[in-house]
């Protein structure tokens, strides 16, 4: 393709920078139909306040929004999950083994270290005899077995999760450009989509795999919190109910910053586009000469640098209320964690615990009160993940509108009949005026056509149409005699060459150039040289480094 554009005069035309704005400026003023407008407010502009704060909602208005946020995320839960199934099935099986193993150990390393120190306290107050002292270094190997299987669970754990998680980003990078192949370009010309991609990207390769971790330590985290609650009911309700009510505070708070954090980074997403347009124009070379000859350099980075400032006040503020509000309602826990500590302590100094059971009891309030932490740390951080990564299944949603029918059929190989359009009408989406307006003609095999008109008039719609890269709003185009809707949309588009104004260079070898052009036959070097010889590129090629295999372009 790229020789064909070079051949046909469509490349090398820096001297027609000029024209080129003026015609971009022209287009803008009209909404011509050439490409798509870029919407949004300015840089300088000040970020909208999410609906969600722009008043303070009452108790039932926040119960409603967290039932219906809820709902979301368990309907998102399985298809997180069935990602990361379809990335590796053998690693997700064995974490969630590992979780239940996981969730039983501290409880029994808990009563093995209570079962040790009663034993050792026994066999000192008989004098050691043989019974009690091989009873004790029975224990201690069994506690040192735990320990050790601890810790390789531990480390076999986070090799499974690391592969996991690169398999899981990598299926899930490939669902999303797989599915954006699938959309029509009206996606394409529409900067809400690039939002809805911008967040489907940034943050979906890690998202579900995060949500699965986090359901497996929900499990794991339940495990330890039932078990050890088993042991502490001996103590009594009070004791276990002030260890489960602590932590609840700072879930909420959590919980409260992080529904906070998902709408900061939504309204951040138009700006975050324009920060990764600066940095597009200042590193690639495409833009390089331009952006130098007329001194644009320092301009686009104040731009960034905007916005970036912008960004870290908003981001700093965020973590920092949010950290605090951990620090304040994390120190209540502190508090009735000391306090079930010194209530265990003065019930075996007056001996109605054994110094086993003391032990025991205060690993067991600790425990139960981090796994309680956990748990409710695990639905918070669920509650956040499933907000972003409903950005993921909402891009994964959309539908093209243009596709194969049922019933289409390939185009024949011999045309006998030429191209009729017949009152085709067709306005661009979110736009009031036609594009084209009940246009009729016909063009005829064999025949030769131009079409001449001023920026705007409808051109590029013309083709875009007969490529069914859109679909006319009224009329119909018919091809040999049929409306092109009811052929495949592959065979259509094989026998159609397009090279638009805005045309793509491949930074491939000179041979994939041209291979481009028809993809099933990339491959095959003697109809590539057989295009280049009768376009006239192959002189060109040959003096090239590498002739055919020479790459073109410097990325």
């Amino acid at each position: 393709m790229l020789f064909r554009k070079l051949f046909n005069g469509q490349a090398g035309k820096s001297g027609l920078i000029w024209l080129v704005r003026k015609e971009v400026r022209m287009r803008q003023r009209r909404g011509g139909e050439e490409g798509p407008q870029f919407v949004g407010r300015g840089e300088g502009a000040p970020a909208p306040k999410a609906p969600e704060e722009a008043a303070v909602l009452s108790l039932r208005e926040q119960w409603k929004r967290s039932r219906d946020n809820v709902r979301v995320i368990l309907a998102g839960l399985p298809r997180a999950f069935g990602l990361v199934w379809g990335a590796h099935r053998g690693f997700t099986m064995s974490l969630a083994l590992m979780a239940v193993v996981g969730g039983a150990l501290p409880t029994a390393t808990a009563w093995i270290t209570k079962l040790l120190i009663d034993a050792v306290v026994a066999a000192t107050s008989v004098g050691g005899r043989a019974a009690e002292v091989h009873w004790v270094m029975v224990l201690v190997a069994a506690q040192l077995a735990l320990l050790w299987g601890s810790a390789l669970l531990q480390v076999t754990q986070s090799i499974v999760q690391q592969g996991l998680q690169e398999l899981t980003g990598i299926r899930v990078q490939l669902t999303i450009m797989e599915h954006a192949d699938r959309l029509d370009l009206a996606f394409f010309e529409n900067p809400a989509f690039y939002d809805k991609l911008q967040q489907a990207q940034s943050e979906a390769s890690y998202r579900p795999i995060g949500m699965v971790q986090q359901l497996l330590s929900l499990m794991r985290s339940l495990i330890t919190f039932l078990s050890m609650i088993a042991l502490i009911s001996r103590l009594g309700g009070g004791v276990a109910a002030m260890a489960l009510i602590a932590p609840i505070p700072s879930f909420i708070a959590s919980t409260r910053y992080g529904w906070r954090g998902f709408m900061q980074a939504r309204r951040q997403s138009p700006d975050r586009r324009r920060m990764s347009y600066f940095l597009d124009l200042l590193t690639r070379d495409t833009y390089n000469k331009e952006i130098k000859l007329f001194g644009l350099g320092r301009h686009f980075l104040v731009r960034w640098k905007e916005i970036a400032d912008r960004f870290y006040r908003e981001n700093q503020s965020l973590f920092t209320r949010r950290a605090l509000m951990g620090f304040l309602w994390g120190n209540l826990t502190t508090l009735v964690t000391s306090g079930t500590f010194l209530y265990v302590a003065l019930q075996a100094i007056s001996r109605r615990l054994t110094l086993g059971d003391l032990t025991l009891y205060t690993q067991a309030v600790s425990t139960v009160q981090s796994s309680f932490q956990s748990i409710l740390g695990s639905f918070s951080s669920l509650y956040e993940g499933g907000l972003y990564l409903n950005n993921l299944f909402e891009f994964l949603d959309y539908e093209p509108a243009i596709r194969n029918r049922p019933d289409a059929v390939p185009l024949p190989p011999v045309l006998e009949s030429g191209i009729e359009f017949r009152n085709v009408s067709f306005t661009y989406p979110n736009k009031t005026a036609p594009a084209l307006n009940d246009v009729s003609f016909v063009l005829a095999l064999d025949e030769t056509i131009a079409l001449v008109g001023r920026n705007g008039a409808g051109k590029t719609t013309i083709v875009k149409l007969l490529t069914r890269l859109y679909d006319p709003t009224e009329g119909a185009i018919f091809l040999n005699g049929r409306d092109i809707r009811e052929y495949e949309l592959e065979s259509l588009r094989l026998v159609v060459g397009v090279i638009f104004q805005d045309y793509v260079t491949y930074f491939f070898s000179a041979a994939e150039n041209i291979g481009v052009g028809r993809i099933r036959d990339v491959e095959a070097r003697a109809l590539i040289e057989d295009a280049a010889d009768k376009s006239g590129a192959a002189e060109v090629i040959a003096r090239l480094p590498s002739g055919y295999d020479t790459t073109l372009g410097r990325w």
